[in-house]
């Protein structure tokens, strides 16, 4: 990605942007990064999460879930605008708000990838212990799983992350719209849920629905699956936005999926799941007995699916943020106290290949293993909870604070639209965030 040379603001006045670059002609033919962050952002506990929605309420939350949609279009286009835009990492963004941004990210990213890393292989382990019950143990298929996106990642660049990803999407969402279709929903009670009702405790479900699908740090990685994506200026921006609607309007189907599941399969009947990734397997039994083996398997082919591309988003997604953290950090000390923050020019494809991208890999992989035979520390959970729940009102803080200053060129700084929707995206985050918090201490 080219850097601009400009600087960042941080009292040094106005910025002059990049050079306004010719417009690109939008292609369905490039659609790419947007499907890997939509597929990474939907994993096994998002899933649950619209499944226990639709289980306990029925249709009644369907108009949720479609705004939902809406808010991370929204946030995944303003991440994609400051890259393309300023030519600069929403890293570089964040360094130049202030210390404490750099301070959160350290140990957010440290904390979270340990503990995310054992519950994503675990995550995808589930249904190939489910798919395969005389062969190995679910803990060796968590490890087998991590060790398999290890070697994928640290093997593979961005290009066939993305053809893998798309895979991975495509079998998601026929797996999960075909099961839809079998349990035949009602078509009038389903158009119901589109008007907005909160029944009787209901609120903090469809806050979830609202702002859980789909939203994780990978939102933050979105930027920089543009770049690798070869889109590097402003000229892209209107690619960038085909690519990031039709990758959540992708989810929003899918969502909507799994909301009718739901409705039709357990809510109607009573039938209550597990808490957690196991609900699925419970789903899966569920599915077994009314539709028969061959539709209950191909359920956990789509829940591995699910899984699995999440943990290989991430793997790759979040070693490119931490890699950009590391460049940012070294170069700032070895500049000095003095001054703005330099803009580093690193070559498409360089950050995949360089030493804290494959650190973090290993981070995420073999550290968390040591969890797969421990309940988690009570302490570990607790600091990921709470790093974790201040990460989505952190993004949508700080794109409004980049975006509407003159560290983005004027045309590309935000309207009243997306000034809207992200303030009140970040005012749901704060709530969603003070509820998490409650339910930790």
């Amino acid at each position: 990605m080219a850097g601009t040379g400009e600087k960042d603001g941080t009292g040094a006045g106005p910025v002059a942007g990049p050079a306004e670059a010719p417009e690109r002609k939008a292609s369905w033919r490039l659609i790419g990064p947007g499907v890997v962050v939509a597929a990474t952002g939907v994993g096994a506990g998002d899933l649950v999460a619209t499944l226990l929605a639709g289980s306990k309420f029925g249709y009644t939350l369907l108009w949720a879930a479609v705004i939902g949609c809406l808010v991370k279009i929204s946030l995944a286009e303003a991440t994609g605008r400051w890259h393309l835009a300023t030519g600069r990492t929403l890293l570089d963004g964040w360094r130049g708000l202030g210390a404490w941004t750099t301070v959160y990210f350290a140990v957010y990213v440290v904390v979270w990838g340990f503990v995310y890393g054992a519950t994503a292989m675990s995550s995808a382990a589930l249904p190939l212990a489910a798919l395969f019950p005389a062969g190995p143990s679910l803990r060796t298929w968590a490890i087998l799983c991590g060790l398999v996106g290890l070697a994928f990642v640290w093997f593979n660049r961005y290009a066939v992350v993305e053809k893998v990803m798309m895979v991975f999407v495509g079998v998601m969402f026929v797996i999960v719209v075909y099961v839809a279709i079998r349990v035949a929903p009602g078509l009038g009670d389903s158009f119901a849920g589109l008007l907005p009702v909160l029944p009787d405790g209901s609120l903090f479900y469809t806050l979830g629905l609202i702002g859980g699908v789909g939203g994780t740090i990978t939102m933050a990685a979105y930027g920089y699956w543009v770049n690798a994506k070869g889109w590097t200026d402003s000229g892209w921006i209107p690619m960038m936005r085909l690519d990031n609607r039709v990758a959540y309007v992708t989810t929003g189907v899918f969502v909507v999926a799994m909301l009718i599941v739901g409705a039709e399969l357990l809510h109607s009947t009573n039938i209550a799941l597990g808490g957690g990734d196991r609900g699925l397997l419970d789903l899966s039994g569920v599915l077994e007995d009314r539709f028969g083996p061959v539709t209950a398997n191909l359920f956990l082919v789509g829940f591995f699916a699910a899984s699995f591309s999440s943990l290989v988003g991430v793997w790759h997604g979040v070693g490119l943020l931490f890699a950009d953290f590391v460049e940012r950090t070294r170069a700032a000390r070895a500049q000095g106290s003095g001054g703005e923050p330099p803009v580093l020019e690193v070559a498409r494809g360089q950050r995949e290949r360089s030493w804290p991208f494959r650190c973090y890999l290993l981070w995420l992989t073999f550290p968390p293993m040591g969890l797969l035979w421990l309940d988690r520390p009570f302490g570990l959970v607790v600091a990921y909870g709470v790093l974790g729940a201040f990460f989505m009102p952190f993004l949508a803080a700080t794109l409004l604070w980049l975006l509407n200053s003159s560290r983005t060129p004027r045309r590309w700084r935000n309207g009243p639209l997306s000034n809207g929707v992200l303030t009140v995206a970040g005012l749901l985050f704060v709530v969603l965030c003070v509820h998490e918090l409650y339910e930790l201490f």
